[in-house]
């Protein structure tokens, strides 16, 4: 298992963000090959951002360039900069993150 983590350090809205994510990019990453899950953080101050699944690292690469292009286009308003990326392996889950209530 993989993850991807897209820190935005000057998000203007985190709640926006999260918003217009709910209702596009997460239907984008639904069909990526090997998909697992996705949240979405507010770290607070401004910071916000994402932690995404998928059972492999190529299908984290390639999915996480597609979230890129759809960043740009969608959210180019609710953020400055660029955001930070991580991917990395999973070494060690103590449990299954539930679903959020809406």
């Amino acid at each position: 298992m993989h993850m991807v983590i897209r820190k935005f350090p000057h998000l203007h809205s985190v709640r926006d963000a999260a918003q217009r994510a709910e209702t596009g990019l997460v239907a984008i990453l639904r069909k990526e090959p090997g998909f697992a899950g996705y949240c979405i953080f507010d770290a607070g101050g401004g910071v916000g951002g994402s932690v995404t699944f998928f059972k492999d690292r190529q299908s984290a690469v390639a999915a996480n360039a597609r979230a890129l292009v759809w960043i740009a286009e969608s959210l180019p308003d609710l953020y400055d900069g660029e955001p930070e990326i991580l991917v990395g392996e999973i070494l060690y889950s103590g449990g299954v993150i539930p679903p959020l209530a809406s």
